[in-house]
C-alpha cells in the first residue's frame, strides 16, 4: 500500500495494492482518493460514489473489477468520507451547487493518470455519483463506456410534494437556512440508525454488516441527513440534466425492482433515449446493486465489464 492519506484496509477488504492521496481541488478544497492498480489492466474504471459513500465502501467493488481485468480509482467527494467538510456540524451533507463535484472529479482524473492509471478510462456512476457522472459525460470527458446502478437522476419525493420541493427548498436558501438538514433527515448516519429488516439499501445481509461495520468502524467515514441547500442544488442538476440529449457512448443502467431511495421514472425515460443505452432490471434488488446479493453483484460486474470489454 503506497498512503499519504488514511486508508481503512481492514474495513476496505479490497485489492492488497492501493495508493491513497490527499488531492486539492481548483478551488482549494481537500479530498481523499484510491487507485487500485492492475498489472497489465484492460483499463481503469473511474468508481463515483453516492451520497453518503467514502472509498473503503468500494474495496470489493475493485477487487470484483481487477478479476474481470481492469483497475479502479475512485473518491471522497467534497463534504463526505474523510474529504473536507463545509459545515461544523460534521454529519450534515451540504453543497452549494452540483457543479462543485465537477471540480472532483478534474482533481481525480488527473491524478489518476499521473498516478499511472492504464488504458482507457471507463465510468462506474452509483446514485448521486450517476448524477455526477452523467454531468461528466455531458461535458465530454474522455469516457469509452458507462455504467450506472440506482442513478439519481431524480429524487424519491411524494407525490403531493413534489412540485413544492423546489420552492421549498429555494425558499430555505434564500432565508440563510441552507445548512440546515432536509425534512425528515438528521444527523445519525442511515446504516447505524434502522434494523437490517426493511432498509432500503439491499437484501444482502452480509453486504449490509460490511457497510455497517465500516462506519461503525471508523466513525469519520459517516454522514448524516442532506442539507436544505444540497437538496435545491440537487433538484436544479436533476432538471438541468433532464432536458441533455443522451450521450452517444455505449451505457448500461442497472436497477432494482425494489428501489425506492432514488426517482426510477427519470431512469426509465433517460433509457429509452439513449441511443447506445440499456436499462437492466434486477428483481427484487434495492438501492445497492453493487452491495447485493452475490448473483445480483456477479451480473453486475459480469455486465458492465462486458460493455467494457466490447468498446476498448
Amino acid at each position: 500500500m503506497v498512503a499519504d492519506a488514511p486508508y481503512f484496509a481492514d474495513l476496505a477488504d479490497g485489492p492488497a495494492e492501493v495508493h491513497v492521496a490527499w488531492l486539492t481541488t481548483r478551488d482549494g478544497r481537500r479530498i481523499r482518493a484510491a487507485h487500485w492498480p492492475l498489472t497489465g489492466a484492460k483499463g481503469t474504471v473511474i468508481l463515483m460514489p453516492g451520497r453518503t459513500e467514502y472509498i473503503e465502501k468500494y474495496g470489493r467493488a475493485a477487487s470484483d473489477l481487477a478479476r474481470r481485468g481492469y483497475a479502479c480509482a475512485s473518491v471522497d467527494w467534497r463534504g463526505q468520507g474523510l474529504a473536507d467538510r463545509s459545515d461544523a456540524d460534521r454529519m450534515i451533507g451540504h453543497i452549494g451547487d452540483f457543479d462543485e463535484f465537477q471540480r472532483d472529479v478534474d482533481a481525480l482524473l488527473a491524478w489518476a493518470r499521473a498516478d499511472g492509471a492504464e488504458g482507457p478510462l471507463f465510468l462506474i456512476g452509483h446514485s448521486m455519483g450517476g448524477c455526477i457522472g452523467l454531468r461528466s459525460l455531458a461535458r465530454g470527458l474522455p469516457f469509452q463506456a458507462a455504467a450506472f446502478s440506482a442513478p439519481m437522476w431524480g429524487i424519491s419525493i411524494a407525490a403531493w410534494m413534489r412540485p413544492l420541493a423546489p420552492f421549498i427548498a429555494q425558499l430555505s436558501v434564500w432565508a440563510g437556512r441552507a445548512q440546515s438538514y432536509a425534512p425528515t433527515t438528521g444527523g445519525k448516519t442511515y446504516l447505524l440508525s434502522v434494523p437490517f429488516e426493511g432498509n432500503v439499501l439491499t437484501s444482502d445481509p452480509a453486504m449490509w454488516d460490511y457497510m455497517r461495520c465500516q462506519v461503525a468502524g471508523a466513525p469519520d467515514l459517516a454522514l448524516g441527513g442532506p442539507s436544505m441547500g444540497w437538496l435545491h442544488a440537487a433538484l436544479r442538476e436533476c432538471a438541468a440534466l433532464s432536458s441533455l440529449p443522451s450521450p452517444t457512448l455505449p451505457c448500461i443502467t442497472a436497477l432494482g425492482t425494489a428501489e425506492k431511495v432514488v426517482d426510477p421514472g427519470p431512469i426509465h425515460l433517460r433509457m429509452t433515449r439513449w441511443p447506445q443505452g440499456k436499462l437492466d432490471m434486477y428483481p427484487m434488488a434495492e438501492h445497492e446493486v453493487m452491495m447485493e446479493t452475490p448473483t445480483h453483484r456477479a451480473r453486475f460486474f459480469d455486465t458492465a465489464c462486458g460493455l467494457f470489454d466490447a468498446h476498448r
